[in-house]
């Protein structure tokens, strides 16, 4: 069951671009199959610095809706026609978030670890690399719009 916060996932893809909390309990559940001897789960965080600068107090997220579950979407069946992935959920925060709060989850499951975690580690690079969401870092005195495809490690 996915909470109403969450657009109803297809079979066994969960992919969504949203303004709620996100709650990772609810998604290893979602990927969660009886088939399936690994669940691989990946939460990006928001953490209190970037490269260059420290004292970040939260970061705003904007989508480009219409287009950004698509590509998402994309990188999803990549995924699938690469390893023997059974259930994929990859799903975005949008707003202000402060440090600490999850922004980003991707989660697989997977008959066997090594496909799990492949398929989840292209996930998450792939949708940071592609998927059309940018960040805006608030620190004391300012505040920036950064390409997440250009910082190093996401």
């Amino acid at each position: 069951m996915v909470s109403p916060n969450l657009p109803q996932p297809t079979e066994d893809d969960l992919v969504a671009v949203v303004p709620e909390r996100l709650d990772a309990a609810e998604i290893v559940t979602f990927v969660t199959a009886p088939d399936c001897g690994a669940v691989v789960l990946f939460l990006g965080t928001v953490r209190d610095h970037s490269p260059g600068k420290s004292g970040v107090t939260h970061l705003e997220y904007e989508a480009y809706e219409g287009v950004v579950e698509a590509k998402i979407r994309e990188v999803v069946a990549e995924a699938r026609r690469k390893w023997p992935v059974r259930r994929v959920a990859a799903v975005h925060r949008t707003g202000d978030l402060p440090v600490g709060e999850v922004s980003v989850a991707v989660a697989v499951s997977s008959p066997h670890r090594e496909e799990a975690f492949a398929a989840g580690r292209h996930l998450i690079d792939e949708l940071k690399r592609r998927a059309p969401i940018w960040k805006k870092e608030h620190w004391p005195g300012g505040a920036e719009w950064v390409r997440e495809d250009q910082q190093h490690g996401g």
